[in-house]
């Protein structure tokens, strides 16, 4: 039972994901069915999936004009389905197609972008697209602070857009600088120094690219990121990133005595603006 229980939950999950290609609920029923069980007749796939008869024979109609089911008898009419991989590969060129062809004629009709607003995501996938699209279109500089666990998702991004000559700054918060200095235009900083996660902001993940957009990411907990192209807010993301470059360029130089004046990882002055949430996190997080 519990067996039957698992492949029923699938079952109602992968129709689920084929609803929102555009797929109607007898559709995705039926398209399962005759992946288990192909060739099969109508009256086989109604009697399998219980779906209505007359509702099988419109499912199957419409999965023929979109060429995910095929008909390979006449009497009785027996019906395969398509291959996946072939079928989701068509629907996601068509797709892409109809995006690009629609964009371009809405934005005909939209008004002028404001460029003012500040625009919320939410979720893991939704965050890091935004994030890779982000790099992808990148086209003078990337300006990064990260924690290398999060960054090694968009290596093979900033590598491409190194190598179409793309100017890269990241401060890091990690050890391997190495790790992302692609070509001589990218420069890698151990953030103050020692790479060290020490608060609640080297959960963030702040990107700035070409001057004109920026995203800040909460990487703990439920992901959700700001992006902007409002000119104050992309530069202070800007400015950001900027001085805590100059803190490893600083830590670099002088950091013994940066060390000797304020404690390891500037715990006097740290100590003296934390949260009391922050002063825990910093705490575990040095053993200071």
């Amino acid at each position: 039972m519990a067996g039957k229980l698992a492949v029923t939950h699938t079952s109602n999950e992968l129709s689920g994901d084929l609803r929102r290609l555009g797929f109607t609920e007898y559709e995705a029923r039926v398209y399962i069915q005759l992946l288990r069980q192909s060739p099969a007749t109508a009256y086989e796939i109604s009697k399998s999936t219980g779906v209505p008869r007359p509702n099988t024979y419109q499912a199957l109609e419409a999965l023929a004009q979109r060429a995910a089911v095929l008909p390979v008898s006449e009497t009785p009419v027996r019906y395969v389905a398509a291959k996946p991989s072939e079928l989701f590969d068509t629907i996601a060129r068509q797709t892409q197609t109809l995006c690009n062809d629609l964009a371009e004629r809405l934005s005909v009709i939209a008004p002028s972008s404001d460029d003012q607003y500040v625009w919320t995501l939410r979720g893991d996938l939704a965050v890091h697209d935004k994030i890779r699209d982000l790099i992808s279109e990148s086209r003078k500089v990337i300006w990064i602070k990260a924690a290398d666990d999060v960054l090694r998702r968009h290596k093979a991004a900033l590598k491409a857009a190194a190598e179409r000559g793309v100017e890269t700054l990241i401060v890091l918060f990690g050890f391997d600088a190495d790790e992302f200095r692609f070509t001589d235009r990218c420069r890698v900083y151990i953030h103050e120094g020692s790479g060290v996660r020490m608060g609640s902001a080297d959960n963030l993940f702040t990107v700035a690219v070409d001057h004109t957009e920026m995203l800040t990411a909460a990487m703990d907990g439920e992901v959700t990121a700001a992006h902007s192209r409002n000119r104050p807010i992309v530069n202070l993301a800007q400015s950001l990133i900027r001085h805590d470059y100059y803190m490893a360029e600083i830590f670099a130089r002088f950091g013994p005595q940066i060390d000797a004046e304020f404690g390891p990882h500037l715990k006097a002055l740290r100590m003296a603006c934390f949260s009391p949430e922050q002063v825990v996190s910093f705490k575990q997080k040095t053993g200071l």
